[in-house]
């Protein structure tokens, strides 16, 4: 059976499998922060990766890439519930209780794990709803997101650097950022975003830095990585398309035929 997530309230997502899967990557716009209840999560990132493993708990940054591979625990389920603290509500609270950031704050981690025994009561607060057995108002998913964002402040005060950090995302070295992230399969739309500018701008300033369009140059670059791979490392195509952007096999090999002008086997 393949994974299924399902929006329980506005903010609240429940995931749940009963067999490996894959999950599609993910462009996360808004800090959210989740619970494993069963099974685990291995999440990648271009920074690195990291394991997820059962009754963690973890707040994940906005604004980043993420590709995850689910597994069930012994049990045989898997299960993850989420819940999005959304710019709106944390500006909110951020007014409400007088909140400033430290000038000085670290920008550049990007997943957090955090646990305690309120945060974990507070996950156990959502069973109903996830459960079906209770149905939450607007107004009750609103105080929801507010009391995670209170226990986060209590379990890590300096949490608020990163919660209410509504700083415009500045332009970052395009270079560095596609050659650590072209292996994500999301739209240019998420790339301009994650380097601080509109989409005609991100286009334009590629095609300063790369002579060619993102879409080609993604391509070529997915390619390049697939060779070296068939080449240097013995992989087999199935067990990396995915790893590199490709939608499907098919595709893959289409495209290298058409660019290297051998099928992988004759490498």
């Amino acid at each position: 059976m393949e994974g299924k997530s399902e929006i329980i309230f506005d903010k609240l997502v429940y995931s749940c499998a009963f067999e490996k899967y894959r999950g599609l990557e993910e462009f996360i716009p808004e800090h959210f922060l989740g619970f494993q209840l069963s099974g685990e999560t291995h999440a990648f990132y271009a920074d690195g990766n990291t394991v997820i493993r059962e009754n963690a708990i973890i707040l994940v940054r906005k604004n980043q890439l993420i590709r995850t591979i689910k597994y069930p625990s012994k049990s045989g389920k898997y299960q993850f519930i989420s819940i999005t603290m959304d710019s709106e509500t944390l500006r909110q609270y951020a007014l409400e209780h007088k909140i400033k950031v430290d000038s000085q704050r670290d920008t550049k981690q990007k997943i957090f794990f955090e646990s305690d025994d309120f945060l974990q009561a507070y996950f156990l607060s959502l069973s109903p709803y996830v459960n079906k057995k209770k149905e939450a108002t607007p107004a009750l998913a609103d105080l929801k997101v507010r009391e995670a964002i209170e226990l986060l402040l209590q379990c890590n005060p300096d949490l608020k650097n990163v919660l209410f950090d509504f700083s415009e995302s500045y332009k970052i070295d395009l270079e560095e950022f596609m050659n650590q992230n072209y292996m994500f399969n999301v739209s240019v739309d998420a790339f301009a975003k994650l380097t601080g500018r509109s989409v005609s701008s991100f286009k334009r300033d590629f095609a300063k830095q790369f002579g060619t369009t993102p879409k080609q140059w993604l391509k070529e670059k997915r390619l390049d990585e697939a060779m070296y791979r068939i080449q240097h490392k013995k992989e087999k195509p199935a067990d990396f398309y995915l790893d590199l952007g490709f939608e499907n096999l098919s595709h893959f090999y289409y495209s290298f035929k058409q660019k290297f002008g051998l099928t992988t086997s004759e490498i």
